[in-house]
This record gives C-alpha cells, structure tokens and sequence, in this order.
C-alpha cells in the first residue's frame, strides 16, 4: 500500500504529460529544468530563498533560452546567478553556433563545392546526407534569430566603442573575394559589454565605416565618449563625422607595432621594454615627458620610428581623459582581439564561406551567444565608475 501511495504523485505527472501536444517533449523540458535547479542548488551551496552562512552566490531571476533538440524545439526558464552567470551543462554541449557551422558545411554541398577538404569535419559531426530541405529547414530558422539579434535596438548611450576589423574569404558570385568583417563593441551605463555589430563589407574605407556608424545610430544609439580603434584613416575620419565630441583613442598595441616596424632586429625587444612604459605611467603628463626623453634618446638612432611615435602620440594617451577607469581596459583594442581570434577559430574550419549569407549566420549564431554569456557574467567596467563620470560630463 505504502508503495502504491508513493507512486501516485508519479502517475499523476504522467498522466500530466501524456495529455500535452508532445508529451516526451514535455517529460524532456521538466527533466531539464529540474537539471537546472540541480546543478544551480549545487553551485551556489543553497536551495532556492534558503539562508545558509557558506552559501557561495545569488539567483537573479531567469532568463528565456531556447534549445533544439531531436524531440523538438523547447523554451527554457534558464535559472540566473548575480555574479559569475550560468549555462547548463546540456546547452554548453549543443550551442547555436553548431547548428550554424553545420548550415554552412551543408550549403557548401549543395552549392558544389569540393567535398574532399570538408569530409572529415562532417564525418565528425555525423553528418550522412545533405539535402536542400535540410538546408532551408536549418537556414529558415537560424535567419530568424540572426536578423533579429543584427536589428535588435541599441541604448542611446555607449561610454566606450572598440572597433575592429578582419579578413575573410568569401565567395561572391563566381569569385572568392577578399572582404573586411568590420566588429564593434562596446560598454553600456551599466558597465556589461555588448556585441553591437558584425558587418562584412568589400573595403575598409571612410563610406564604409560611415554606413557601420549609421546603421548604430538608426539602431537608437546617440553617445559616444571615446572610440578605441587602429590608426586607420578611414576609420578615424568616420568617427569624427559620426560622433560629434567623442575622443579617440589609438590602440596602442597597433601603435608600438607600427613605431617597431622601424627598429632593427636586435634591438626591437629592448625598445619594445622602454616603449611600453610610456602607457604605463601614473598621468598624462608624466607620458608625455617619458615619451620625450624616450624620442630624444633615440632621435638620432632611429629617426623615422621616432617621428612616427612624436606624430601618434597624443591620440594614443586619450585614455588617460578617463582616469577612474582601468588603463588596461581602454588603451587597446584587445578585448576584440580576443573576439577576433574566436571567430577565426569557427571560421578557419570553413576555409572559404559559399555566400555572403552564410558567413553571417555562422558568425553572428556565435556572437549571439558570446553576448549571452556577457550579459550573465560581471560588469567589465564598474557601473558606479560610469556613473560618476557621467555626472562629470553632464556637469562640464
């Protein structure tokens, strides 16, 4: 008796589920969650609303996820942790991005590209049959969430933009065509970081850069405080017409790359050591006055490295304008640097992309996530910091 009682609660649940649409859809989207609540329980050495002293974080609420699976397609309440994020396990396993990676390598097949340089990926992803339908069916859904994440509004402030650009192949009608993939990020009031755009185009040019910024603007964004970019003219005159009073600030990764172009073997590492201090001084005018000491020393030595760190000098120390923030964060372009070398690292499996199309729902099904995952995780800039420097300029 005691055993049937104890099963009643059961047989209720599949009694429940049995009179759902799909009802091992249904039994598959209860298991999860209760995975979720699991492994969140585990995390943070507590149950939900439970106060314990060695609890190790806090929920915040949920977060809608979708997840595909082979029974269907489901939308997951995906538990969220003020501190840290959290993915479930089972969504790390079959991301997005897969699904896209797969549209291409498919879409190379029915476009008749050589099946010789791709077959050993696809065996690795198990992939037996390509059909058209398959294609459209993938493509269809994938577009959606694309075009939506590429148009989605933008917040009318963004302290700080990066923005960068690589090379990819593409094929462009019967041509593969060497194209600019422009990227930009940026910090929002709150300090989280956010993928604003991802726009191949045909050169890197001041039009071009021109269209990338007005697209943002059409998007809803207004302010810029300082842009963070390479010494590109093109670029850098874009900025300037797109972004009335904003600041620029040279990478000065690219910029000591472009000064040691000109420095001999032997000697790159030394002046590399003596160079870098430059940006690593306490104030702007104390960068000023190493740098100084640095051309004179070496004027006569190496005169055309040093003409061109007296010519980029001040839009390389723009960054000290904003002292309450981590020098480190803002005197570079590296955090799409890191970016960068993550799309490669999909990219580069596909060598050549078949379209245009292709390419950008490979990358931006990878961005999407890549934005997830920063939402979730801690500020990049101190919201508190961004604040005050807020008021600072509203005050100016």
């Amino acid at each position: 008796m005691a055993y049937q009682n104890s099963t009643v609660p059961f047989e209720k649940m599949l009694l429940n589920f049995i009179s759902n649409d799909d009802p091992m859809l249904s039994m598959l989207k209860w298991l999860c969650e209760k995975l979720m609540e699991t492994e969140v329980q585990t995390k943070l050495g507590a149950e939900k609303s439970e106060r314990v002293a060695n609890r190790q974080g806090y929920r915040s609420g949920y977060r809608v996820r979708r997840f595909d699976t082979r029974m269907g397609t489901m939308y997951l309440m995906v538990p969220k942790i003020r501190n840290g994020g959290y993915i479930p396990f089972f969504v790390e396993a079959k991301k997005r991005s897969e699904a896209a990676l797969m549209n291409v390598i498919q879409e190379a097949y029915v476009n008749g590209v050589s099946t010789r340089k791709i077959e050993k990926l696809t065996k690795t992803l198990g992939i037996e049959s390509i059909s058209r339908g398959q294609v459209s069916a993938i493509a269809k859904d994938l577009n959606e969430q694309v075009a939506a994440f590429r148009s989605r509004s933008l917040e009318a402030t963004y302290p700080v933009l990066w923005v960068d650009a690589l090379y990819e192949k593409i094929r462009d009608g019967h041509s593969v065509k060497n194209m600019a993939v422009l990227v930009v990020t940026g910090v929002n009031l709150e300090g989280r970081r956010d993928i604003l755009a991802l726009e191949p185009m045909y050169e890197e040019s001041t039009a071009t850069y021109n269209k990338l910024f007005e697209n943002l603007k059409a998007r809803g964004l207004e302010k810029v405080w300082l842009v963070i970019s390479d010494a590109h003219k093109g670029l850098i005159k874009a900025v300037r017409e797109s972004f009335v009073g904003c600041s620029w600030q040279r990478c000065k990764v690219h910029f000591m790359r472009n000064i040691l172009a000109y420095i001999s073997g032997r000697d790159k590492k030394y002046f590399a050591e003596k160079l870098k201090q430059i940006w690593l001084q306490p104030d702007y005018e104390s960068a000023r006055k190493y740098a100084r000491s640095l051309m004179d020393e070496y004027e006569l030595r190496y005169p055309t490295a040093v003409e061109t760190l007296e010519e980029g000098l001040e839009d390389s120390l723009q960054f000290f304008n904003f002292k309450e923030i981590d020098h480190r964060k803002i005197s570079s372009t590296n955090i799409l640097e890191r970016l960068n070398r993550e799309i490669r690292r999909r990219t580069k499996v596909v060598g050549i992309f078949p379209s245009m199309d292709s390419y950008i729902r490979l990358v931006t099904s990878y961005m999407i996530e890549y934005s997830e995952d920063w939402s979730s995780s801690r500020s990049y800039i101190n919201p508190e910091i961004v604040n005050a420097i807020q008021q600072k300029l509203l005050a100016a």
